[in-house]
């Protein structure tokens, strides 16, 4: 996997592109021409939204803001009042850009079919169990996606990932993840100062997301249980995942590119729930302890919490034989004193520079072996805290459970995967005795 390159808007032809991608697309899929070239033949590059919440919302605003060129064609979210919300907010904030029809703007589970027949490219950002599944049917489709993380909570979701990196590349569409980091130009730059030497050999690393709860939702009368968990869904694991992948992937994440993308040999963990209870916290634990080991012999000590009142931090602390960088203040120090000087940016909107400067340039992105495998990092950690006990990488990556319901069997309307007992929390996992593997 290259490093991320700083992408700036191209001055190729992004209609050529579209209809060159389409057709490759369709002789690698057997689409007929006609049906894969009809939205690449139109002027612009039509966006999709899979989730309206802030996440996808703010993603759709980024990728407008790179120029009129960009359109937003279609948005659905499982609630009908999110969807029209910011239905209307993208309309008087794009009116020029703004190409949904009322059949585009959609609601329910099974909205996001309309969503990606309309789209070029389709930004996934809602109730995480969905990630995976989303991105295969947009590729299937021959359409180009960007996934925020976490891009799977689960085996199961990983080995569809899997699936969905090498469609990606047989067809030369575009797939591009959501770990943020990599896009920062200071980040780059230091991590290569340390691919360079710069602290020497790697010796451990502490990394640390420590933050308050993740914002909750307050229980709905109009709503049955699953509803509810769908509008609370960031505290509901079957949904989430729970606080490692949704958070402290971000660390494992740039500390493998750090690392040259090493994954693993096995990890232990320590977690559960101490202060974080009540409905609107679901069944997620509050805090965290992860400790993997490298083949290379490097350990890397992770931490994360979502307690309140407590110390925040959210940093790395790479120790090596020359010296110790302090990874988000962009420092070294020790036999080489530095700190980044450079240019800014800002990663979120340079991720969407990215897919749109591709499509624009005639360029293929595909990030899927390093997603994938920063994903099964954080899911192997988030087991091993569950479970109590150690994790292997090669027993991670032959696993294919899946949090409960399965994803095909998810209706609204059913029977509620987990529910509250009489004091209105909901069952944890029981470290010690919790089974996966």
């Amino acid at each position: 996997m290259s490093s991320v390159q700083r992408s700036d808007s191209g001055t190729g032809s992004r209609r050529d592109f579209l209809k060159t991608s389409a057709a490759s697309v369709a002789a690698a899929s057997g689409l007929s021409l006609a049906r894969s070239a009809h939205a690449a033949g139109s002027d612009g590059i039509k966006i999709g939204m899979l989730g309206c919440g802030g996440r996808c919302s703010g993603a759709a605003a980024q990728a407008l803001g790179l120029g009129n060129d960009v359109k937003l064609a279609g948005m659905s979210d499982v609630f009908e009042k999110r969807m029209r919300g910011k239905r209307d907010w993208f309309k008087a904030r794009f009116p020029a850009q703004f190409v949904a029809t009322d059949e585009t703007c959609t609601f329910g589970l099974e909205g996001y079919k309309r969503v990606i027949e309309a789209s070029d490219a389709v930004l996934i950002a809602c109730a995480s169990k969905y990630h995976p599944f989303y991105a295969e049917e947009a590729v299937k489709a021959g359409k180009h996606v960007f996934i925020e993380k976490p891009h799977a909570i689960d085996p199961a979701g990983c080995r569809r990932l899997q699936r969905v990196a090498q469609m990606a590349k047989e067809k030369n569409l575009c797939l591009v993840s959501g770990h943020e980091s990599r896009y920062s130009y200071a980040y780059q730059e230091q991590t290569k100062r340390i691919h360079d030497g710069a602290i020497g050999d790697i010796v451990s690393i502490q990394s640390m997301f420590l933050r308050g709860p993740y914002g909750t939702v307050a229980r709905d009368p109009g709503l049955n249980e699953v509803e509810y968990q769908f509008s609370n869904w960031y505290h509901f694991r079957w949904l989430s995942g729970d606080d490692v992948s949704q958070s402290l992937v971000h660390n494992l994440d740039r500390m493998r590119w750090v690392l040259h993308e090493e994954n693993p040999t096995w990890c232990f963990g320590l977690a559960g729930r101490s202060t974080s209870c009540g409905e609107v916290y679901g069944d997620m634990f509050d805090h965290h302890t992860v400790v993997y080991e490298f083949r290379s012999g490097v350990r890397l000590y992770a931490l994360c919490q979502t307690r309140s009142n407590c110390y925040p931090l959210w940093d790395d602390v790479i120790m090596g034989t020359k010296g110790v960088c302090h990874w988000t203040a962009c420092r070294i120090e020790g036999e080489t004193n530095w700190k980044y000087a450079g240019p800014t940016n800002d990663p979120n909107v340079e991720e969407q520079k990215i897919l749109i400067g591709a499509l624009r340039e005639g360029r293929v992105v595909n990030h899927g072996d390093t997603m994938i495998d920063s994903t099964s990092m954080a899911i192997m950690g988030q087991l091993a805290c569950y479970s109590g006990k150690p994790v292997a990488w090669d027993q991670m990556m032959a696993a294919d459970f899946e949090f409960e319901p399965k994803l095909a069997d998810v209706r609204l309307d059913m029977d509620a995967p987990v529910k509250p007992d009489a004091t209105g929390n909901y069952p944890l996992p029981v470290p010690g005795v919790t089974k996966y593997f």
